[in-house]
């Protein structure tokens, strides 16, 4: 159970020559019989955390997987590497689940992956019991807990895996997890004993934006169309919305597929493994998509509508750049969407203490939104973690314009108050503006005195200032009725002359707010011969995954393809030295990788 094995592993199976932040103190903490709760970002090597104790000496590791198709990468990129890892899921026969049982039981297979639905059985659990089960590694923990983005109830069951397997460490993994899903989690899964690293939320590589909701079509567009042959993803709040989207971005070139529970299971998987196996393919989804999805090469994530909570958002727009190259994620929002998520937030099946917490996350999602501050700053904060400035975001980048908007909030306030406290913001605005429609004359509001009062003031810029009022406090949305906007008691002390409002004035990022190289980012740094030898490398990878029917990224990700490119490794020995090379790899791809690389500089 020593370090050097451990290290030896990570070279040799693995092809790493280094650990990185919190993985040996992890790997070390397990080793030692103590339980752990891992928070790591996306891409930090949160797998190799529990792969390689697994490895090292016998015995058997279980790993709890949320979906299929992650435990069925994650298996298929093991085996690549030369190591016996079993799952056993409703995807595969009786048959094939039985051979692999049988492998796990004889002691063939150090791992073995399940659903928390077929682990958690009587049958499977007595079945377990009776086999040397040396580690349980729970992948994507967040779900178990109710704090976090992604609650699914059937995890709640792997609380009694403490008491089934008492002297068996435990190791919980996820990116998303504030303190109070921390504490949730480490609490159901090991009874709050057990070591906690938290590796940091900050995924720096990433530039975060928002946006106002103007014509979300068109900004859409714009965004993508910037980004012509990147692969990304694009989030809608409905099945509908996301079929729209994906038909229009068809429509104007783009290849583009949608991805929603509604869908025909077959239709899904084949969108899913089109977005996984090509590139420069845009998958336009609901959230039903997304979870343990390890395609590194995403470039951007957008949204169309705003997220659930802060949890969700962060565990969203991780889906760019897992390879850590440069990558964007871009939210528009509007009022509609506070209107809408606070009216989920009061349908749901729960107490009044859950649906308080949940209004609260929400209002900081808002905050976020609407921060004339540093962006990431404001993100990392809600996670506990103070940090400088980023210089890659949108308010870093472009500063906004803050106004002293205390006598226009006035004008919005008396209208509101004017009118009973009762109707919505275009109806509102429509008055301030001096508007003569059918609504205001049969409500006689020409004739109030905030009428006209706000003329100068063009309609985006209404909408901007009243979503920053309900933001900050000053106005609540009757979110149980249609949407009519009335005074909090901040707001009525603005009114009576107690405080101020500054608000932002938001500016129209231009075509999608494009500020990143358009060419693939891994290979910026490779020169002209070195760029197309990877390009090649890319296709022969290409063809190697479908034979083997993998995603490419778990043949070799395009880091090591960019180190054979720069290095252009003439023998196995100096093959065996690029990055991502284990011995397993070496030997299955070795000679081709080679006989291609010794093609390109016959003619180069």
């Amino acid at each position: 159970m020593s370090l050097a094995e451990a290290r030896d592993i990570l070279k040799t199976t693995f092809g790493y020559d280094a650990f990185r932040q919190d993985q040996e103190e992890i790997i070390m903490a397990l080793l030692a019989g103590a339980s752990v709760l891992a928070v790591m970002p996306t891409g930090a090597g949160k797998s190799l955390c529990f792969q390689i104790p697994a490895l090292v000496g016998d015995g058997l590791t279980l790993v709890v997987s949320p979906l299929v198709a992650l435990m069925e990468d994650q298996v298929a990129a093991l085996r690549l590497a030369g190591v016996a890892a079993e799952a056993i899921n409703s995807s595969r026969s009786y048959d094939d689940n039985a051979d692999g049982w049988r492998r796990v039981a004889a002691g063939t297979s150090p791992l073995l992956y399940m659903a928390p639905e077929r682990l958690m059985t009587e049958r499977m659990l007595s079945a377990l019991s009776r086999l040397p089960v040396r580690l349980i590694a729970i992948d994507e923990a967040h779900c178990i807990s109710r704090w976090g983005p992604a609650f699914r109830p059937e995890y709640e069951a792997l609380s009694q895996l403490k008491d089934r397997f008492p002297d068996v460490p435990i190791a919980a993994l996820t990116a998303t997890a504030d303190e109070a899903t921390q504490a949730d989690i480490a609490t159901k899964l090991f009874g709050g004993t057990g070591k906690i690293f938290v590796s940091g939320f900050d995924r720096p590589n990433i530039h975060i934006a928002v946006d106002m909701r103007k014509s979300w079509k068109q900004q859409l567009l714009d965004f993508v169309q910037a980004r012509a042959g990147q692969s990304g993803i694009v989030y809608c709040l409905s099945r509908k919305k996301t079929e729209d989207a994906a038909a229009f971005l068809n429509d104007h070139g783009m290849t583009a597929l949608p991805y929603h529970a509604g869908m025909d299971k077959g239709r899904r998987g084949a969108h899913q493994d089109a977005f996984m196996t090509r590139s420069g393919v845009v998958m336009v989804a609901t959230i039903a998509f997304g979870m343990g999805i390890d395609k590194p090469d995403v470039r951007f994530v957008f949204h169309t509508d705003l997220p659930g909570n802060v949890e969700a958002y962060y565990q969203e727009i991780g889906r760019a750049g897992r390879d850590g190259a440069p990558a964007e994620a871009f939210m528009l929002y509007g009022l509609d969407d506070i209107r809408m998520r606070r009216m989920f937030i009061d349908q749901e099946d729960s107490d009044d203490g859950h649906k308080r917490r949940e209004h609260k996350r929400l209002d900081t999602l808002i905050a976020y939104c609407e921060t004339p501050a540093c962006r990431r700053q404001a993100l990392l904060a809600y996670f506990g973690e103070q940090t400088e400035p980023c210089g890659n975001c949108d308010i870093c980048l472009d500063p906004p314009e803050l106004s002293d908007g205390t006598k226009v909030a006035d004008m919005l306030l008396n209208a509101i108050r004017d009118t009973g406290q009762m109707f919505g913001q275009a109806h509102l605005i429509d008055i301030l503006r001096g508007g003569n429609t059918e609504k205001i004359r049969n409500a006689r509001h020409e004739n109030i005195a905030s009428h006209g009062a706000g003329k100068d003031i063009d309609r985006n810029e209404w909408r901007s200032i009243i979503r920053q009022m309900v933001a900050a406090g000053f106005l609540r949305l009757d979110i149980k009725g249609y949407g009519g906007l009335g005074l909090t008691e901040k707001g009525a002390a603005l009114s009576n002359g107690a405080g101020s409002f500054h608000y932002r004035r938001d500016t129209v990022i231009k075509s999608g707010g494009t500020r990143v190289k358009r060419s693939a980012p891994v290979i910026s740094e490779l020169d002209d011969t070195e760029a197309t030898l990877f390009n090649a490398l890319k296709e022969l990878r290409l063809d190697l995954a479908r034979q083997q029917g993998v995603p490419p990224y778990v043949i070799f990700p395009d880091k090591a393809l960019a180190d054979m490119a720069r290095k252009k490794p003439a023998t196995e020995a100096e093959f065996g030295e690029v990055h991502g090379v284990g011995k397993a790899k070496l030997r299955k791809f070795g000679d081709v990788f080679l006989t291609a690389i010794a093609a390109h500089s016959e003619i180069t």
